[in-house]
């Protein structure tokens, strides 16, 4: 029976007394027993390895902060308020304000968070007790890079996003320690907040942790939009690329959140993002949550510009270009992974005569523009080519430009954002660059030479004369930026941009250029 009854002795009274005693005792061994039920059962429940409760699927393409709680009518998917994103152009130049509104006939069909667990009850001060194994985690910073600083977060993390915070909480006493992060891929960029990483000293009641109110089982991934991105080139080079290699190695299992979230750059690029991550994107900076990963990435890391340098690539599985634009055609399902074939003893005469390589003519709309089109058409197609001309819309869907230019074999542009879409072209697919005057090659060949070569495409390389600038005809050929370019360089950047980018267009000398197309075909001979 209770606890009285192993206390009685050979010498046992019977009175009254001594009975009611024992009934004392049975009542508070039972009030005990029951207290240990139901405490035990709310372990369970705010315990880190309770089994997760899924929440209903809703169509969003961002996070909204208060809506993972369940219980909610947010997670019943009473809430039809949601982040419709909006397609925007390939172009140079950044959307402007009324132009990155999101139409109400937008709807991807994104997934809500599989991988929380959001309760209704308080969480405990400390929902680590039953952490295994015991360990205190890490925090890898990596700022000496070129470009970008970036921290990886192992443990106990948690990020509180309207605090721009991520904390790791360690199990033991450990040193506390502190970094300010922009994550952004270009360091010192204006207009990115910083988050700060923070590893606590103790999980002590003298250094509490933030309690979880969202518990995820997949890792988190913190960056920033905004910056350069608006910019066709900057899209690839500075987002979409550094994400590629940060989220892959977890085949869509991970959550990212974004700082500086621009709706309509996830619009435009959805595809993309859906598919490496299954989780709606978490508006960062007004989300309220303290959510808790087993490892956070805060900033994304960009190795070279528009490229992937494979030793770098973190989780010990390298990628490349070639991976990075296979991607792309497997997102875009685009059909060509290769392009035409000119090899003579593979078809008949008559049928090589039909079978011509295609050339996309990318002709720009202002600056750096091809000033002589129908000549240079006309000497590609004396070369051999079946040519059009291309001038992409602002407001062209991604996937429409990347089906147009996969079905090309020849890829032909001023330096400039237009070239970015090499990385819809077929493996073995050439890339011609027009250099414009000014001793730009350096920077051409970093921007687009160098990753598109890496991309498995073959590269060409063009640099026009003074005679072909127009600079020619409105300075002068006695003025320094003709006579002596590297006065210019030295005088700085903006004075650079201002002429050789900014009030330069090209008139190609196509008896110049025939032998950079005849090489073009011979590239496609040898494929």
């Amino acid at each position: 029976m209770g606890s009285g009854e192993g206390k009685q002795g050979k010498g046992l009274v019977k009175g009254w007394a001594q009975r009611y005693l024992n009934l004392g005792f049975v009542a508070g061994f039972l009030l005990v027993l029951l207290t240990y039920i139901v405490v035990t059962q709310q372990f369970a429940i705010t315990s880190p390895d309770a089994a997760p409760t899924m929440t209903p699927h809703r169509k969003q393409a961002i996070s909204t902060p208060g809506a993972v709680e369940t219980g909610t009518p947010e997670a019943r998917g009473e809430d039809k308020a949601e982040t419709k994103p909006v397609d925007a152009s390939s172009g140079d130049e950044t959307p402007k304000e009324e132009e990155q509104q999101q139409p109400q006939d937008a709807e991807p069909e994104w997934k809500k968070p599989e991988d929380t667990v959001a309760t209704e009850e308080e969480p405990p001060k400390r929902d680590d007790a039953a952490a295994e194994p015991l360990d205190n985690g890490k925090v890898v910073c990596t700022t000496e890079g070129p470009f970008s600083d970036t921290c990886d977060v192992f443990g106990d993390v948690r990020t509180n996003g309207t605090a721009h915070t991520v904390t790791l909480v360690p199990v033991t006493q450990t040193e506390s320690r502190e970094w300010k992060i922009q994550p952004y891929t270009r360091r010192g960029m204006s207009g990115i907040s910083e988050v700060t990483v923070t590893q606590l000293d103790s999980t002590s009641a003298d250094s509490p942790a933030p309690a979880c109110t969202v518990t995820h089982r997949v890792p988190g991934i913190v960056f920033a939009l905004g910056g350069l991105t608006g910019n066709y080139f900057h899209d690839f080079s500075d987002a979409l690329v550094p994400l590629f290699v940060a989220s892959r190695r977890y085949g869509g299992e991970v959550q990212l959140l974004a700082s500086n979230i621009q709706p309509w750059w996830l619009g435009k690029y959805e595809a993309v993002v859906r598919r490496l991550s299954k989780y709606d994107v978490v508006d960062l900076d007004h989300d309220d949550q303290i959510r808790c990963f087993p490892s956070v990435t805060v900033g994304l890391r960009m190795h070279k510009e528009f490229d992937i340098v494979p030793e770098l690539v973190p989780g010990g599985a390298p990628l490349s270009m070639v991976d990075f634009t296979a991607f792309l055609r497997e997102t875009y399902t685009l059909p060509r992974a290769a392009p035409i074939s000119l090899m003579k003893d593979i078809s008949p005469p008559e049928d090589q005569e039909k079978r011509k390589p295609r050339l996309m003519l990318l002709h720009r709309g202002h600056y750096r523009k091809f000033v002589n089109v129908p000549e240079i058409v006309k000497a590609a197609e004396k070369a051999g080519f079946e040519v059009s001309i291309a001038d992409p819309r602002f407001d062209v869907k991604v996937e429409e430009l990347a089906r147009s230019v996969n079905s090309f074999d020849v890829l032909l542009g001023v330096h400039g954002a237009g070239l970015t879409n090499a990385v819809f072209m077929p493996t073995g697919a050439v890339v011609i660059q027009v250099v414009p005057y000014g001793n730009l090659e350096h920077m051409a060949k970093v921007d687009f030479g160098d990753p598109v070569a890496d991309m498995g495409l073959r590269y060409l390389e063009y640099s026009i004369t003074a005679e072909e600038s127009t600079l020619l005809e409105m300075l002068g050929p006695d003025h320094p930026v003709i006579k002596d370019p590297e006065s210019v360089h030295r005088s700085g950047w903006d004075k650079v941009a201002e002429y050789y980018l900014g009030k330069q267009d090209v008139r190609v000398d196509v008896e110049r250029f025939a032998p950079t197309l005849a090489l073009a075909i011979e590239h496609l001979r040898q494929k």
